[in-house]
């Protein structure tokens, strides 16, 4: 049965969201949490695998320290509070994927807690708490295959990768979120956007969400004012920026109009469709109690000292939202502007061009200009364009020694896109560069005069701004490689104006 869904703008004129996001982030660490296999992306299937991380009987774990103190310095940047003693427990869940049929995580232990992370959302700053941090291990990979979907439903046979299995997993679990209103669509994606750029800055995971070093799932709930939150169901997975806010969105929708039928809603996790948009139903949502926690009876207790934990305090980096703002004040943009270059991913690139030796505005102009553009119409992220902040500070330096103009490096960058080289190396390899020499470009000037004998007539009678058009002539024939500015001076002196 089809249901109509209400327009956004009446869901958030009757009811009230709460969300709440769970983040998983795999941690950078050269092996396993427990054991010394290899953690690198890819690789044949079940080829970096042990018996520790295939639970085989008489295996035991070991700690990863560096996992640990990676942690902890996610906690610390989160503005958590950081255990003095704590312990792993076993999660009891049976799914393919996890060889051990349990999980060694955490429960009511965290390492970290009660923290919170400040976003910015259209110029106001809203402060997301941190419930937990804990560090656990991740399940291997399921491949469905034989179906349309790539899920279960429909497969004919599937298909598990333990390479995963075992790889060191931190959750962040924010605490509920109440009164965001209209933006709890915008206020989840910036959330996790600044998540990222903060655990990113501290270096200890990629968080590419393409290769699922992060992960989120998405929490949801309606409710009349006044009244109690509303039941909440778990987005799974969610796996870019833009689906983050497209999930809640989607499910503010979908909640609202079974509501508003008289339904309710189940608590439950859901599937988020990136080609609609919508989510599907996944399976009940399960209790603490069905995972029958337990102490994990392997593993000694954590107990950080807090001297340490104090030196990996004193040692965290400047924040994202600190260093934005700081960049924001040396290359003298206004707070509209730099929420354009927050918008479109450019932040770390045109600080990069800058870094390589291009100025903050032509950084910017390249970048949230053509680059931006391209984009767009190719659906990729920025950083992904096909240009580095190296080649782009390399493409403002050949214009800036007048070698080539802005019509000439907009091609050039054409050609650095599409993997032709480096700017350099197009520009010598087309022949594109700004032709300069007065030598050269006397024939035009003078072919451009003859063909136009009433513009001459008008500069040499001391209308100089008509030359305009005998420049236009001059550059279409040297197709637009003729240096303006010399053939501008050449023909006044051509003509005996005074420029």
């Amino acid at each position: 049965m089809t249901t109509t869904l209400p327009a956004y703008d009446e869901v958030v004129a009757r009811y009230e969201p709460v969300i709440g996001l769970e983040t998983h982030v795999e941690l950078g660490t050269n092996t396993k949490m427990w054991c010394g296999c290899p953690t690198d992306f890819g690789g044949e299937p079940n080829t970096r695998v042990c018996p520790v991380c295939l639970g085989l009987p008489g295996s035991l774990p070991v700690a990863n320290k560096a996992a640990i103190e990676a942690t902890v310095r996610i906690g610390l940047a989160l503005n958590c509070s950081i255990a003095q003693w704590c312990r792993f427990a076993r999660k009891n869940y049976f799914y393919p994927d996890m060889p051990k049929n349990f999980q060694i995580s955490q429960y009511d232990e965290p390492l970290c807690f009660d923290g919170y992370l400040d976003v910015e959302v259209n110029g106001e700053l809203v402060r997301i708490g941190i419930e937990r941090v804990h560090l656990e291990e991740d399940t291997g990979k399921t491949l469905h295959v034989g179906g349309a979907t790539g899920r279960i439903h429909g497969a004919t046979e599937s298909l598990v990768d333990y390479n995963r299995a075992g790889i060191p997993l931190v959750e962040i679990v924010t605490k509920p979120i109440p009164g965001t209103g209209a933006l709890a669509p915008e206020v989840a994606r910036a959330y996790v956007t600044e998540l990222r750029d903060v655990i990113r800055s501290l270096g200890v995971s990629d968080v590419r969400m393409e290769e699922g070093s992060l992960r989120c799932d998405v929490n949801t709930s309606l409710n009349l004012p006044g009244e109690e939150w509303g039941t909440r169901t778990e987005t799974k997975n969610v796996n870019s920026l833009r689906s983050v806010e497209r999930a809640v969105r989607s499910e503010m929708l979908r909640q609202a109009a079974v509501l508003g039928a008289g339904g309710r809603i189940t608590q439950e996790t859901r599937h988020f469709h990136e080609d609609t948009g919508d989510t599907t139903p996944g399976r009940s949502k399960e209790t603490a109690t069905d995972y029958r926690y337990f102490p994990e009876p392997d593993l000694v207790p954590l107990a950080p000292d807090p001297a340490w934990v104090a030196e990996l305090k004193a040692a965290l980096p400047e924040l994202p939202r600190l260093h934005r703002r700081r960049l924001q004040e040396a290359w003298g943009l206004s707070d509209a502007d730099m929420q354009s270059v927050l918008n479109a991913g450019a932040v770390e690139l045109i600080e990069a061009t800058v870094a390589a030796g291009a100025t903050p505005a032509a950084a910017r102009k390249w970048w949230l200009g053509e680059l931006s553009r391209r984009a767009n119409e190719t659906g990729v992220e920025l950083a992904d364009i096909g240009a580095t902040p190296a080649q782009v500070a390399e493409l403002q330096g050949l214009v800036d020694a007048g070698k080539l103009n802005d019509k000439l490096a907009r091609t050039v960058l054409e050609g650095v896109v599409t993997g032709e080289g480096s700017p350099t190396e197009i520009m010598t390899a087309r022949g594109l560069e700004v032709v300069s020499d007065t030598g050269a470009l006397t024939a035009a000037v003078d072919e451009a005069i003859a063909a136009n004998p009433a513009i001459a007539d008008k500069v040499r009678s001391g209308k100089v701004a008509a030359a305009g058009a005998l420049v236009g002539a001059v550059m279409k024939t040297t197709r637009g490689q003729a240096d303006a500015q010399t053939v501008r001076t050449l023909i006044l002196e051509r003509l005996g104006a005074q420029g």
